[in-house]
């Protein structure tokens, strides 16, 4: 076995949070950091052209190329269960969408992880240290940070419509959605400099990677933590990979910080014998340290996918539907930066209530001027719409589990989608509200004809029916090495992402979430890893050597 050297800190995993430690945890020249990544270099050219998260998506050069198992709740369907396998991670092809969730979210996470710090008006400030938005410092934005964040540079009118429709039923215009409670509807901002993709890896590890205390090693991926255990206490000294055909140690002298995301990271724990012991044992791989709740809790949104042929209006099934128009679609984004290659996967967003009973939204809308049958499909060659909306705060839990003792063989994702009463309640209410929405008079010029799921579906069981034929992950995974208080047996770290038992390892990603936020994840992950970061170089600056 090779040796890669001994290091200050290892981070497992340069994905959204890997990027920023790397980044923070350099910039005292002190500390001598190692970056382990399974993917390759961000140079593929679909990962900066907004439109190529198509390309990225379901391509083993950018995806890990994951698939759920069958789920009952979606009548027996398996999704494919895109994650990032690059550098920048799932910033490198995700939907670009900046969202924080909202204010009731963190006081939760306080709440479970039993520290005030996780709070709303405490973790606002970290949003904003590393954010530089396009109107300005404010109360709740930021400038001069490496996450830029702008308006998209396009608008269509359908959207215009469906967003004025909104506002007739109710849901009322909004132009930021991160102020903490984001009710409204209105165009997303995104990740995107001049319309161009803004990742991780652009904004956090590139202005890293050329410090003499970095060392970025990509190709390789990890077989194991190494946990030594001396009078009955255990402490993660490294991490055994393989990379470039060769199997490597690498030792860390304070902590391994697994920043591997909501699948990886559990897997990792559990091929090193850190889970559930019967789990373990039916896997083959012997037990180091129980922790029950490693691969549990894991969350995600799913999206009910209502589509609607229209007249009278251009969407992008037309538009692109000809050389011609793809010629122009080209022209624009190669002389303005603008125009559908420059587009979101979902422009519009909108975040409202199932129920009079939520206190705050529990639904939210993404909004697409185009439609098809599955993602992969060609689009359809008629103008339609697609109004995506997800249970922001889903009650059904699934699991990450390893399969076996292969640390290179996919673990088995099985998220329970619609799995409770109450979700498959809330499923069928939205698709209620979508038809309210869409048959309000803002969209009555365009004759919205209903093509998913169906005007045929009425009931709730019906409906809750339907959802399972038409939902679809929107790629949130969440949850899976919970934070929590000591006290709590699922619980895999504490409120500082130390894992429970272990000293020298923390995880820090999208995993530690104890309840999902409420819309898009990948910038609550910049603000773990933000809060992450402060905790390891507050703990270092205690270290007396």
């Amino acid at each position: 076995m090779e040796s890669a050297g001994k290091f200050d800190y290892i981070i497992i995993g340069a994905g959204t949070a890997g990027c920023l430690l790397a980044n923070r945890l350099t910039q005292d020249k002190n500390n001598n950091v190692l970056l382990l990544e399974a993917g390759g270099k961000d140079d593929y050219i679909w990962i900066h052209i907004p439109v190529g998260y198509l390309y990225c998506i379901n391509n083993p050069r950018t995806d890990w190329m994951f698939r759920t198992e069958a789920e009952a709740g979606l009548n027996g369907r398996s999704l494919i269960y895109p994650r990032g396998k690059v550098l920048g991670g799932c910033s490198s092809i995700n939907g670009m969408i900046y969202m924080r969730g909202q204010e009731r979210d963190y006081n939760e996470w306080a709440g479970l992880a039993g520290d005030a710090s996780w709070r709303w008006d405490q973790v606002l400030p970290l949003f904003k240290k590393s954010e530089d938005h396009h109107g300005g410092s404010s109360e709740f934005h930021g400038t001069g940070g490496e996450w830029r964040v702008e308006k998209q540079r396009l608008s269509w009118e359908i959207l215009d419509a469906f967003r004025a429709a909104a506002a007739q039923v109710g849901i009322p215009n909004t132009d930021d959605f991160n102020r903490g409670n984001n009710e409204g509807c209105g165009y997303f901002d995104v990740n995107q400099k001049r319309g161009i993709r803004w990742n991780a890896s652009k904004a956090f590890l590139k202005p890293a990677a050329g410090r003499g205390n970095l060392t970025i090693m990509t190709g390789c991926q990890v077989k194991r933590l190494k946990i030594d255990q001396q009078d009955g206490a255990k402490r993660c000294t490294g991490v055994e990979f393989i990379g470039g055909g060769k199997e490597w140690m690498a030792e860390a002298v304070h902590d391994t910080i697994l920043a591997a995301g909501a699948i990886g990271s559990p897997a990792i724990l559990q091929q090193s014998g850190i889970g559930n012991g019967a789990h373990l044992a039916s896997a083959g791989v012997a037990l180091v340290h129980q922790l029950a709740g490693v691969g549990e809790n894991l969350q995600d949104h799913l999206q009910i996918r209502s589509s609607f042929k229209i007249r009278g209006a251009k969407t992008l099934n037309t538009m692109a539907g000809s050389w011609s128009g793809k010629a122009k679609i080209g022209l624009e984004y190669l002389l303005k930066r603008s125009g559908p290659m420059a587009m979101a996967p979902s422009q519009l967003g909108a975040f409202t209530k199932s129920d009079a009973g939520q206190a705050t939204p529990n639904l939210e809308y993404h909004v697409q001027p185009l439609s098809l049958e599955k993602f992969g499909d060609p689009l359809h060659e008629f103008p339609a719409f697609t109004a995506s909306v997800c249970n922001l705060r889903p009650s059904s839990r699934g699991h990450v589990r390893i399969a076996g003792n292969d640390p290179l063989a996919p673990p088995k994702i099985t998220p329970n989608y619609l799995s409770s009463a109450e979700d498959r309640k809330i499923a069928a209410a939205s698709l209620t509200l979508t038809r309210q929405i869409v048959a309000a008079p803002a969209l009555k010029k365009y004759a919205p004809e209903e093509m998913k799921p169906g005007a045929q579906f009425r009931t709730e069981e019906e409906l809750a029916h339907a959802a399972g034929d038409i939902g679809t992950t929107i790629f949130h995974p969440v949850g899976t090495c919970k934070m929590g208080r000591s006290d709590d047996a699922s619980a895999v770290v504490d409120s500082q992402l130390r894992v429970l038992g272990i000293s020298g390892l923390r995880v820090a990603d999208a995993s530690i979430m104890p309840t999902i936020t409420s819309g898009n994840t990948n910038s609550p992950t910049v603000m773990i890893a933000e809060k992450a970061a402060a905790f390891i170089l507050a703990a270092r600056s205690k270290i007396v050597v």
